[in-house]
C-alpha cells in the first residue's frame, strides 16, 4: 500500500523530519526531487519564503504538496491560488487525492466547499479581498501563489499584490515559469515580513529544447514531424477559427494508422458527439487530430486531453491556452506566428508569452528533449517555396516576384525569433487598483482605518505619481461612502476614526459580487403576477425614459417601482425594436435579474445583436423605410434586454445606501430566459445565433445562471415556476455536459481515489429527473404553439411531417383571430399527460390546449412522448400525432 503523505509528514513534525518524510513520500511514488525541487523544499520546511522560478516541466506543483504537507505539520493554515476557477478546480481534486478530502477546501466565485479546511484552493481575488477584510489577523499562515505572472495583469494584478502588502504573518510561495527579474518583489517581500526570501531560479530544463524556424507550409512540416516520429505535436494558433480550420485542413493527410484509428475508435467506445461541432470533432480525433480551446465544452476538451495522454493522438490543433497549462505530452510545439491580436490592437509576442507556450513542449517522463517550431509569416513561407521550385536557374529565380508583407500587418521574421529565444521575460509591472469594496473591507476591520488605507495606498509596489493618484481616489472613494452613510467619522476621540453603519455579510465581495443587489432587486418583485398570468410590457422604443421615471418617482415616494410600473404600463403590443419587455412571468424575471449580474458573454450577445439588427432591416424593408432612416433606427436595436429601464433605476436607489455596488457594472441580458421563452434546446441555441466555435462558453454562462439562481435566491421567494425553470436549466446543462453540474454538485463529496477513465461518464437519464423532464415536454409542445401563432407551417410540417398542419392553421384561424403565446398559454395547467401505458408502449401520451382569445380552449394539440429515444438523446423527443378541434 502507498505510503501517505499524512503519515510521512505528521502534524508536529519538526523541519528536518517533514522534509525526510516528504522526500520518503516522493520516493514511496517513484518520484526523485530534481536539485531546484529539493532546494525549493528545504527552504519552505525551514520558514522561508520562496520565488520558484523555474521551467516548465520541473515540477512546480510537487513543490506546492511539499509546501501544503509543511505548513499542515506546522498546524498552519495554507491557501493556493490559480487564475482562473479551471485551474483551481483541478488543483482541489488533486490534492484531495493527496491529503483527502477533510483537509481541503474550494473557494471561488461561485463555488464554496469545506471553507474552513486546512488547505484552501481559490481563485487569487478571493484572497486578496480576504486579506483586505482581515490584514494583518487573517487566518493565513501560508500562500502558495501559482502562475504569479500575473501579477503584471493589467486588470487583475491587484490580486496578486495585495496578499504581499497585507499578509504580513503568512510564508509566500511564488511560482511561475516566467517571472523575469522579481528581485525588488522579493527584497520587499523580505521587508514586509522579516523573512528570508529564497530565488531558486536559473535552473536547465530536464527536458532540453530544441528550437528550428520553419520556411515551408505547415503541411510538409507536420508530414516532417510525424515521420520523424517528433509527435504528439501542438500546433498554436492565435484564434479559434484559424485552429479549427488547420485541423480540417490537416484530415486531407494521413496522421494516423489503420491500427491508430481502431485503436482510438475501440477507446471512445460510445461517448456522445451531440453537437455541431462534436460531430466535426469526431471525424477529426479517429483521424488522430485533436482541437482544443476554450470555446469547446469541457467533456470535449477533457476528452482530446485524455486521448493525447494516451498516446492515442498525434496532432492537436489549439490556441495559446496552452500557456495556461493543460494536462497533455507533448513533444513538439509549432508556434503559426509571432503576432496576436491582445483585444486591443495587434503586437509581436511578449518574451513571457514567447516562452510560456514554447516551454510546454518535452515533458519530463515522457521525452528526452522537446522541439519548438517557430513557422515564418505566409509571405515568406510562400517565397521560399517559390524560390525551391525555381531550384538553381537564375533566370527562374529573377522572375520570381517576392511577396511583401501586407500593410498595417504586424510582421516578424527569423530575426524576431531569435530575440525571443535569448529574451527573458519583462519584469513584472505592478498594477495596484483601489475601489469601493476594497476600502469597505479595510474599514470593515476596525482599529486605525486611516491608517491601514494609508499604507494599503503609499507602502505598494507602484512608481510614486501612481501612489498619489491611488490617494486621490480612494479621497474621492471615501467622500462617496460618507455622503452615502455607508461610513461615518467619530470625531469624539483624540483623533478622528472613522467606521461601517452597516453589517457585511461574512462573503462580501468573495462571491458573485452584485447579488446583494439581485436579492434586494427580487425583493420588489410580487410572485403573485405569475399565478394572475396577466401580462404588461414596458415599451421604451417610444418613450425611452418612461420606465426609468416610473422606477424614480416610485423610489422617492418610497413604494414599489415594480408596482407602479405595471400599474401604469400600457397592455398593447410592444415594438419590435423594444430594448427592455416584462412579462408578467415572476419566474422569468428573477431570472432576468440574475442574468443582468452575470458577465457578459460576449460572443452570444454580439450575435444575438446581429440577429436582432438582420430581423429589423428585413421588417423595414418591407414596411418601405428608406436607407438612411434604417441605418438610423438600427443603431437604437441592441440584444435583448429585459427589465433594462427598471433595473437600471432600481440599481441607481440601491447604489445610493450602498455605493461600492458601483465598482461592478449591471448588465441586463437575455440568455436563459430568451432559450426559455422561446422553448430552445442547446443546439438550437446554438445553430440560431451560429455559436458552434463558443459552445464552451455558451455552456459555462448557462452553467454560471444555474448556480447563481440556486445560490442567491432565497427559499420563500421561490415558486414552483421557479423550481420548474431552475429544475430545466440544471437538466439542460447536465445533459449537454454532465461535468460542470455533477462535478459542482459532488465537490462537498469528492472520491479520493477517481476512476481512471477516457471521458467523464453519460450523464444520468433525462427521466429521472421528472420535474425538468415535464418541463422539456410543455417546451416542446409549446414550442407548436409559437409557430402556430406564427404561422410557420413549412416549420411545423419539418417538425411533424406526419401532420397536415397548414390545413389545421387554416380551420383554427377560421374559428379565432390568433393563437395567444403570453404567460397563461404556457401554464402547466394547458398540458395534460397520459402515463397509463407507460410500462407498456414506452410511451406518454400529452395533449397541449391552445390558448384562443375567445377562452373557449377547443384546439388540442395531441402526441406522444417517446421515452426510450428521449432517454438516448439526452432530451425530451415528442411526435405530435394530430392537431384537433373538439
Amino acid at each position: 500500500m502507498p505510503l501517505s503523505l499524512l503519515d510521512a509528514v505528521p502534524r508536529g513534525a519538526d523541519a528536518d523530519s517533514a522534509y525526510l518524510g516528504f522526500v520518503e513520500w516522493a520516493e514511496d511514488r517513484g518520484l526523485t526531487l530534481y536539485p531546484a525541487q529539493d532546494e525549493a523544499t528545504i527552504e519552505i520546511v525551514s520558514g522561508s519564503h520562496v520565488v520558484l522560478s523555474t521551467p516548465t516541466g520541473t515540477g512546480k506543483s510537487l513543490v506546492a504538496i511539499a509546501a501544503h504537507a509543511a505548513c499542515l505539520a506546522r498546524d498552519g493554515r495554507s491557501y493556493y491560488t490559480a487564475p482562473i476557477k479551471a485551474l483551481v478546480s483541478e488543483k482541489f481534486f488533486a490534492l484531495v487525492e493527496v491529503f483527502g478530502a477533510e483537509n481541503v477546501g474550494m473557494v471561488t466565485g461561485d463555488s464554496s466547499v469545506n471553507p474552513d479546511a486546512p488547505i484552501v484552493c481559490c481563485t487569487a481575488e478571493i484572497l486578496a479581498n480576504l486579506a483586505l477584510r482581515h490584514g494583518v489577523d487573517a487566518d493565513v499562515d501560508q500562500v502558495v501563489m501559482d502562475e504569479f505572472h500575473y501579477y503584471g495583469d493589467p486588470e487583475r494584478g491587484w490580486a496578486w499584490q495585495v496578499p504581499l502588502l497585507t499578509l504580513p504573518r503568512a510564508q509566500f510561495i511564488l511560482m511561475s515559469a516566467t517571472l523575469g527579474d522579481v528581485t525588488t518583489i522579493a527584497d520587499d517581500l523580505e521587508r514586509r515580513t522579516g523573512r528570508a526570501v529564497a530565488l531558486v531560479t536559473g535552473v536547465e530544463r530536464p527536458v532540453p529544447l530544441h528550437f528550428s524556424y520553419e520556411r515551408r507550409p505547415v503541411q510538409d512540416v507536420l508530414t516532417r514531424l510525424l515521420d520523424g516520429l517528433e509527435a504528439p505535436v501542438y500546433i498554436v494558433h492565435f484564434s479559434q477559427a484559424a485552429a479549427m480550420e488547420r485541423a480540417q485542413a490537416l484530415a486531407s493527410i494521413r496522421v494516423a494508422s489503420r491500427e491508430q484509428r481502431d485503436a482510438i475508435a475501440e477507446t471512445i467506445g460510445g461517448f456522445r458527439f451531440t453537437t455541431s461541432f462534436g460531430k466535426t470533432l469526431s471525424r477529426l480525433v479517429r483521424a488522430g487530430i485533436g482541437v482544443h480551446h476554450a470555446g469547446m465544452l469541457p467533456r470535449y476538451r477533457r476528452l482530446v486531453e485524455t486521448l493525447a495522454q494516451r498516446g492515442l493522438l498525434k496532432v492537436i490543433c489549439g490556441t495559446d491556452t496552452l500557456g495556461v497549462g493543460i494536462n497533455v505530452p507533448i513533444r513538439t510545439v509549432v508556434i503559426t506566428a509571432l503576432s496576436k491580436y491582445d483585444g486591443t490592437r495587434m503586437r509581436q509576442l511578449s518574451a513571457r508569452e514567447f516562452h510560456q507556450v514554447a516551454g510546454r513542449a518535452g515533458r519530463a517522463g515522457y521525452d528526452t528533449y522537446g522541439n519548438v517550431v517557430v513557422m515564418a509569416p505566409e509571405w515568406e513561407i510562400e517565397n521560399a517555396v517559390a524560390l525551391a521550385k525555381a531550384g538553381d536557374d537564375p533566370a527562374k529565380r529573377k522572375k520570381i516576384v517576392r511577396k511583401k508583407a501586407p500593410t498595417g500587418v504586424v510582421n516578424w521574421g527569423e530575426g524576431s525569433y531569435e530575440r525571443l529565444i535569448e529574451a527573458q521575460p519583462e519584469p513584472l509591472v505592478p498594477h495596484m487598483q483601489l475601489t469601493a469594496a476594497m476600502l469597505i473591507n479595510v474599514i470593515a476591520r476596525g482599529g486605525d482605518a486611516f491608517a491601514e488605507v494609508r499604507s494599503l495606498v503609499f507602502d505598494n509596489h507602484e512608481p510614486r505619481a501612481r501612489r498619489y493618484e491611488l490617494a486621490r481616489r480612494a479621497i474621492a472613494i471615501f467622500r462617496t461612502l460618507v455622503t452615502a452613510g455607508v461610513v461615518e467619522i467619530d470625531r469624539s476621540g483624540p483623533r478622528p476614526s472613522i467606521r461601517l453603519t452597516v453589517d457585511l455579510q461574512p462573503n462580501f465581495a468573495l462571491n458573485q459580487p452584485l447579488s446583494p443587489f439581485a436579492l434586494a432587486a427580487i425583493g420588489l418583485l410580487d410572485p403573485d403576477d405569475e399565478a394572475a398570468g396577466g401580462p404588461w410590457r414596458v415599451q421604451n422604443s417610444t418613450d425611452p425614459a418612461a420606465a426609468g421615471s416610473l422606477a424614480a418617482d416610485a423610489a422617492e415616494a418610497g413604494t414599489d417601482p415594480w408596482s407602479s410600473a405595471r400599474a401604469a404600463a400600457p397592455t398593447g403590443s410592444a415594438p419590435a425594436a423594444r430594448t427592455s419587455v416584462g412579462t408578467g412571468h415572476y419566474a422569468l424575471d428573477v431570472v432576468s435579474i440574475i442574468e443582468s449580474t452575470l458577465d457578459d458573454p460576449r460572443a452570444i450577445l454580439s450575435q444575438q445583436e446581429f440577429k436582432a439588427r438582420g430581423e429589423a432591416v428585413a421588417a423595414m424593408k418591407r414596411d418601405g423605410i428608406e436607407y438612411d432612416e434604417r441605418m438610423e433606427l438600427l443603431e437604437a436595436i441592441t440584444y435583448p434586454k429585459p427589465l433594462d429601464e427598471l433595473l437600471a433605476q432600481t440599481y441607481e436607489v440601491f447604489a445610493s445606501s450602498q455605493p461600492w455596488v458601483r465598482d461592478f457594472e449591471l448588465s441586463p441580458k437575455s440568455v436563459v430566459r430568451d432559450m426559455f421563452e422561446r422553448a430552445l434546446s442547446f443546439a438550437e441555441l446554438v445553430n440560431m445565433y451560429q455559436l458552434a466555435r463558443s459552445e464552451g462558453l455558451v455552456l459555462r454562462y448557462l452553467s454560471d445562471a444555474y448556480r447563481a439562481i440556486r445560490q442567491t435566491v432565497p427559499a420563500e421567494a421561490q415558486t414552483e415556476s421557479l423550481h420548474d425553470l431552475v429544475a430545466w436549466l440544471g437538466e439542460l446543462v447536465r445533459q449537454v455536459d454532465s461535468s460542470l453540474v455533477d462535478e459542482w454538485e459532488a465537490l462537498a463529496n469528492p472520491s479520493a481515489d477517481p476512476e481512471d477513465v477516457v471521458v467523464p461518464p453519460a450523464p444520468p437519464s433525462v427521466l429521472t429527473n421528472r420535474r425538468a423532464f415535464l418541463v422539456l415536454v410543455r417546451n416542446e409542445l409549446f414550442r407548436r404553439v409559437q409557430l402556430a401563432a406564427l404561422q410557420r407551417d413549412d416549420e411545423l410540417v419539418e417538425l411533424d411531417p406526419d401532420v397536415d398542419w397548414p390545413t389545421a392553421l387554416d380551420a383554427y384561424y377560421d374559428d379565432h383571430d390568433e393563437v395567444l403565446t403570453g404567460g397563461a398559454a404556457r401554464s402547466p395547467r394547458l398540458v395534460e399527460i397520459d402515463e397509463t401505458d407507460a410500462a407498456a408502449s414506452g410511451l406518454w401520451r400529452v395533449e397541449q390546449i391552445i390558448d384562443d382569445p375567445a377562452g373557449d380552449h377547443d384546439w388540442r394539440i395531441r402526441g406522444v412522448v417517446d421515452l426510450a429515444a428521449s432517454e438516448e438523446e439526452g432530451t425530451a423527443v415528442v411526435r405530435v400525432t394530430e392537431v384537433v378541434r373538439l
